[in-house]
């Protein structure tokens, strides 16, 4: 099935979470939810907190590859997003893809994130995504026993490879063969 045609329109309605296609019009509160975890936390091991400009640049590259971006939102009010893009840009990569999905830090344990990763993983599986990659800090056991649940296994530990909040960061890799 052609991509294009599969996520445009994408919408899922459950109780008051909606989750669809990631518009434009969202990027600044993408960029909130993105900036906050920069700023706060380990999950994302940038140091400083991005622009609209690279981020609305991010979007544009995922809408152009015709990688998904998908937003959670609950009257209007985005509170997470997931997205996926190929693993390495080596063309023998092209059935694996990274994914992130992240809920605004005010929304953690109401299951927008099992929404989230839920329909990332049906579209992956309408795009005949064979593997889904996910670089997850070590310290956060939540994300690792999430990933669980969706059957993702660890893969491998890279040690000290990151370097945020005056200490070094292990990474662990989940991985999922759809």
């Amino acid at each position: 099935m052609n991509l294009v045609l599969f996520l445009f329109p994408y919408l899922r309605s459950m109780s008051s979470v909606i989750i669809e296609n990631a518009t434009k019009n969202d990027i600044p509160q993408i960029l909130d939810i993105v900036n906050h975890y920069i700023e706060n936390d380990t999950c994302i091991y940038d140091l400083e907190p991005r622009a609209l400009e690279k981020q609305m640049e991010w979007f544009e590259n995922q809408t152009s590859n015709n990688y998904p971006v998908l937003v959670a939102k609950i009257n209007n009010q985005l509170i997470g997003f997931a997205s996926y893009s190929q693993f390495r840009p080596k063309v023998g990569y092209k059935f694996c893809m990274e994914h992130s999905v992240y809920v605004a830090h005010n929304q953690k344990g109401n299951g927008v994130g099992k929404m989230l990763l839920q329909d990332l993983i049906k579209i992956a599986e309408e795009q005949k995504i064979h593997t889904l990659i996910g670089g997850i800090d070590a310290n956060n056991q939540n994300s690792i026993e999430f990933h669980k649940q969706f059957g993702f296994e660890i893969v491998g530990r890279m040690n000290e490879v990151g370097y945020k909040f005056n200490r070094w960061l292990d990474l662990v890799w989940m991985q999922k063969t759809i």
